[in-house]
C-alpha cells in the first residue's frame, strides 16, 4: 500500500514568476555618481555654513598687529629689567571683589610715583569686562572694589608712570 501524495507548491511562494535583478555596468555607474553627488553636495552646504558664520578676520590690520606685537616684546623686556615685585590679591565680600596691588623693587622698597589702572577681562564677551577703579592706599599700594559674577576671568593690572607703562602683567582667577 504505497500511496504517493502529490504536493504542489504555488508558484507565488517559490519566486519563480520574479526575475533576480542583475547588477549591470549601468546601475554600478549610477549608483557611483549619485554617492558622490550626495557627498558634493553635503561638502557644500557645510563649506557656506563655514563661511558665512565666521570670517576668520580677527584684526583688521596685521601689519600694525604685528608692530603691535613688537611693541609689547620691547615692554616686556624693559619690565624684566626693572626686576620688581608686584602682587595682587583678590578677596570678596559682601558680594563685591576687593583687589590690593602691592608693588615692590628689587630690595623690597615700595615703589612709589605709580598709577594702577586693573580690569577684569571675561573669556568669551568683552562686553562682561570690568574696571576695577584702583586708589592709592600708600606707597607702592593700591586698593579697589568691583561688582562682579563669579567665574573664570582674567586679572589685567598695569602700573605706569608719566603716561608711560611700566608694569604689565595678566592672570587666570576664579572668582566664586
Amino acid at each position: 500500500m504505497n500511496q504517493r501524495a502529490d504536493i504542489s507548491v504555488s508558484d507565488a511562494n517559490t519566486g519563480a514568476g520574479c526575475r533576480p535583478k542583475e547588477v549591470t555596468g549601468r546601475m554600478v555607474l549610477i549608483c557611483l555618481v549619485a554617492f558622490f553627488a550626495v557627498v558634493a553636495g553635503v561638502n557644500g552646504l557645510m563649506i557656506k555654513a563655514a563661511v558665512s558664520t565666521f570670517g576668520g578676520v580677527e584684526t583688521a590690520n596685521s601689519y600694525q598687529a604685528g608692530l603691535a606685537f613688537a611693541r609689547e616684546i620691547a615692554a616686556a623686556e624693559s619690565q624684566d629689567e626693572l626686576h620688581w615685585d608686584v602682587r595682587g590679591k583678590l578677596t570678596t565680600e559682601a558680594g563685591q571683589t576687593g583687589l590690593e596691588v602691592v608693588a615692590a623693587d628689587r630690595s623690597g622698597n615700595p615703589v612709589t610715583g605709580l598709577e594702577a589702572t586693573a580690569r577684569l577681562v571675561h573669556p568669551a564677551d568683552g562686553r562682561l569686562d570690568h574696571d576695577i577703579p584702583l586708589r592709592a592706599d600708600g606707597p607702592g599700594r593700591f586698593r579697589g572694589r568691583v561688582d562682579v559674577a563669579g567665574g573664570h576671568w582674567a586679572l589685567v593690572i598695569e602700573l605706569s608712570r608719566d603716561g608711560t607703562r611700566m608694569f604689565r602683567s595678566r592672570n587666570q582667577v576664579f572668582l566664586r
